[in-house]
C-alpha cells in the first residue's frame, strides 16, 4: 500500500485498446501513486463501445473501477430510439456510477450542431429519470452547453469533464451547481486562462483527472497517458491554487466520492 494522499481519476478511458497489452500493470501503477477509484468512461465510439467498460467495472490491481456509459457527442448520429434505450439497459449494469459523457464538441462537429443537442438532451433527460449524474464533455460550445443544462436540469448532478473554458465559462457552470474536473491540461504553457478559472472554482466543486490515454500532463506530454499521472495534475492544481497538495487530494477525493455516491458502491 502506498502511504500517498488518496485520489481519484474522475474521468479516464482505462478500457480502451491502448490499454490491452499492459492495464494489470496501469492499474498497479495508479495503486501505488494513491489512486484508489478510476471512474472509467465509455462512450468512445457508438453505444456498444460502452461493453469494455461495463466489463472492466471491479477491483483490479488494487483499485477499483467504476463505470459510466453514454454516447459521445462525437457519435451523437448514432443516438436513436435503440441506442438510448440500450443506454438505459446498460445504466442498470452492476458498477455504474453515472451517464455519459454526452455533451457539445463544435471543434470537430464529427456530428452535426442540431444532432449533438438532441443527443446531449436526451442523454439528460435520461439522467434526470433514472437519479444518475451526468458527465459532459464540452469543446467549443459553453454557452450553448450551459443553456442545455439549465433548461434540463439533471437532478443528481453534472460535471464538466476536461474543463478547458476561462473564468467567466467556469462561472457560468458554477451558476448551475456543476463540478469542474481539471485534466493535465492545467500544466500546458499556453492554459493560462484555464489556470485562472481553476483558482475560482470553490474547493466543493474541484474534480482532477487524467482522461487517458489522452491529455498526458508535462513533463509526460506526448506519452500515453495513465492513472498514476492524476497525481501530477492535482500537483499542478495544488500550485495553481495556492494550496497544499494534501489539501487537493483530499478535497477532490471527497468531491468525487460524493458525487458518483462511491461510498454506496460495492464491488
Amino acid at each position: 500500500m502506498s502511504d500517498a494522499p488518496e485520489l481519484i481519476d474522475s474521468h479516464c478511458h482505462v478500457a480502451e485498446p491502448e490499454f490491452e497489452a499492459d492495464r494489470v500493470a496501469v492499474l498497479a501503477r495508479a495503486a501505488a501513486a494513491g489512486v484508489t477509484t478510476v471512474v472509467c468512461v465509455g462512450a468512445v465510439g457508438r453505444v456498444d463501445n460502452n461493453q469494455p467498460t461495463l466489463a472492466l467495472a471491479g477491483t483490479r490491481s488494487g483499485v477499483r473501477v467504476v463505470a459510466t456509459v453514454g454516447i459521445h457527442p462525437h457519435d451523437a448520429s448514432t443516438a436513436d430510439d435503440a441506442a438510448i434505450s440500450a443506454l438505459r439497459e446498460m445504466a442498470g449494469a452492476a458498477g455504474v456510477v453515472a451517464l455519459g459523457e454526452t455533451g457539445l464538441d463544435y471543434h470537430y462537429e464529427h456530428s452535426p450542431r442540431p444532432v449533438q443537442l438532441e443527443a446531449f438532451a436526451r442523454t439528460a433527460a435520461l439522467a434526470h429519470e433514472l437519479d444518475l449524474p451526468l458527465v459532459v464533455h464540452v469543446r467549443d460550445a459553453h454557452a450553448d452547453a450551459a443553456a442545455l443544462l439549465r433548461a434540463e436540469r439533471p437532478g443528481a448532478g453534472v460535471v464538466i469533464h476536461c474543463f478547458t473554458g476561462d473564468a467567466a465559462d467556469a462561472r457560468r457552470y458554477l451558476d448551475l451547481g456543476a463540478l469542474l474536473s481539471i485534466s493535465g491540461i492545467v500544466t500546458f504553457k499556453t492554459a493560462d486562462a484555464l489556470r485562472e478559472a481553476v483558482r475560482l472554482v470553490p474547493d466543493d466543486h474541484l474534480l482532477v483527472e487524467t482522461d487517458a490515454p489522452f491529455l498526458a500532463p508535462v513533463p509526460h506530454r506526448g506519452k500515453r497517458n495513465e492513472p498514476q499521472h492524476v497525481r501530477v495534475v492535482a500537483e499542478a492544481v495544488a500550485t495553481v491554487r495556492g494550496a497544499r497538495y494534501e489539501a487537493v487530494a483530499a478535497a477532490t477525493t471527497a468531491n468525487a466520492e460524493r458525487f458518483f455516491r462511491l461510498v454506496h458502491e460495492t464491488t
